[in-house]
């Protein structure tokens, strides 16, 4: 048996303002958007085929930073692409800082923070 990741699920601040920019820069869509647990909202985007759960509840938590050290802390969501020069640009354009370049095996990548301060990593394979 193998398995296939459909979908992640996070919290944010604004889960249409994240869904834009990732509908913009990653060439996504909304798959569906709706009332959530807790008084919150949800919207899904991605492809047809995976996609990631924007969340927020009705009443959101102060961001405690550190995911990397909190046990169960989300460190980073990572999205390929085809050329990793055109997806940085639009990146920056768009006004994400880009950062911790690098290049090995499998493939060259780098990273950046959206508004919430949540990491993604952006990498091209061969």
């Amino acid at each position: 048996m193998a398995a296939q990741l459909e979908h992640a699920n996070y919290t944010v601040s604004d889960p249409a303002k994240t869904a834009a920019w990732m509908e913009t820069l990653f060439g996504w869509h909304i798959r569906w958007q709706g009332d959530a647990i807790a008084g919150g909202h949800t919207v899904h985007v991605g492809t047809d085929d995976a996609y990631v759960a924007l969340y927020t509840p009705g009443k959101p938590d102060a961001n405690s930073g550190g995911n990397y050290t909190t046990v169960g802390g989300l460190n980073h969501i990572a999205v390929t692409v085809d050329d990793l020069d055109a997806a940085e640009t639009a990146i920056k354009a768009h006004g994400f800082k880009t950062g911790n370049h690098a290049d090995y095996e499998p493939g060259r990548r780098f990273y950046f923070h959206d508004h919430d301060g949540i990491e993604y990593e952006v990498v091209q394979y061969g």
